[in-house]
């Protein structure tokens, strides 16, 4: 039996549709698993169907088409329409790489709300030199002219590290420069291929702060202008942070395959037995499965995490880091100062002050 959470969860507030693990580029931080999905495993256009209505009916109010590159998928402006009409808002998390003006309009057309594009670097040569993928960067700046001309609102999410945080102030004032209500500062976060990589893509604590500072200028500069969202690597925290608000609190993610899982690299969790949207419903995902419950509330804890005054806020911390770090999803996260681990963080902060070794390039096995 699965365990019991007291009281139950609340309804997920969004969902992230991964349709597919295709991509034109190849990202060494890529929140993908390792293990990329094959097209032969992609979950159908009726299938992704299904779960948008089952996900309305759940109280699921915010869908996120995501991928590899969801634009890859020819069912993308039937699906944004489906979602439309089952009254859920929809976002687009794209590389911007693939289509323009048309079909951008078509996707607006449709129902689309939101549109979040990813930048590597605001300097051509080295933005495609991290994507793996030559032009990237004119292509990214070509559809953010075609979002801004439907009048879709735009995010743009400007992914930092090591190898291009000096650049802060360049990736805020293009965001201005290119129509953009928000942009998304984030640090890579060291799961799947980021944690592969990770020794190239360590920021050291001088970067970090001096990227801290900046974003904070830049805040006060564009106030009511421009949204300034700032996202911090762990590793260089005292303290963990919610990862996805807590485990299976607030988001609920489906892999192309179908696959449910709380959030991007929970499928690396042994032990766990996932389950399908090919043969369980949202509803039963959501509120009654094994592994949706394992890590809910506090009852999972051990110290320090159990006597912790900030037990319900950062709720342990990132199951999947604790694996990866610890080797045991059920240890505290080791970015906390008060994680008997906590060694393995620093160890991998001195690491990064060497060279920066060659990038393991995100590529189907």
């Amino acid at each position: 039996m699965p365990p019991r959470v007291d009281p139950p969860p609340d309804p997920p507030l969004a969902l992230l549709a991964e349709l597919t693990h295709r991509c034109p580029l190849a990202c060494p931080y890529c929140s993908n698993p390792v293990n990329l999905e094959r097209a032969s495993a992609e979950l159908s256009e009726e299938d992704w169907r299904r779960v948008l209505t089952e996900a309305a009916a759940l109280g699921v109010l915010q869908v996120h088409f995501s991928g590899g590159e969801p634009m890859v998928r020819r069912e993308l402006v039937a699906l944004v329409g489906a979602a439309s009409g089952l009254g859920l808002y929809s976002n687009l998390i794209t590389s911007g790489t693939l289509g323009g003006a048309r079909e951008i309009a078509a996707l607006a057309d449709a129902g689309l709300k939101h549109v979040q594009l990813s930048f590597q670097d605001v300097v051509a040569d080295n933005a495609d030199r991290i994507a793996g993928l030559a032009g990237a960067y004119e292509r990214k700046t070509r559809f953010a002219d075609a979002v801004r001309a439907t009048g879709l609102p735009l995010t743009l999410n400007m992914v930092v590290h090591r190898q291009n945080l000096e650049r802060v102030p360049d990736m805020i004032e293009m965001a201005h420069t290119l129509g953009a209500r928000r942009v998304e500062i984030a640090h890579v976060q060291y799961y799947a291929w980021a944690f592969t990589n990770r020794a190239a893509l360590l920021p050291t604590r001088q970067q970090l702060d001096d990227a801290t500072r900046a974003v904070e200028a830049a805040r006060q500069r564009l106030k009511g202008v421009l949204t300034i969202d700032y996202v911090v690597p762990d590793y260089h925290g005292r303290r963990p942070k919610s990862c996805m608000s807590g485990w299976g609190r607030q988001f609920l993610n489906v892999t192309p395959a179908g696959t449910a899982v709380p959030c991007h690299a929970a499928e690396t969790l042994p032990g766990l037995a996932f389950p399908s949207v090919r043969t369980s419903s949202l509803s039963d995902i959501w509120y009654r499965s094994e592994a949706f419950n394992r890590f809910r509330g506090t009852d999972w804890m051990a110290e320090p995490c159990r006597s912790c005054e900030r037990r319900e806020i950062d709720w342990g911390g990132c199951r999947c880091q604790a694996l990866l770090l610890a080797g045991d999803a059920g240890r505290t996260d080791p970015v906390c100062a008060l994680s008997p681990d906590h060694g393995l963080v620093e160890a991998a902060l001195q690491e990064a002050e060497q060279a920066p070794p060659a990038f393991v390039y995100r590529r189907f096995s």
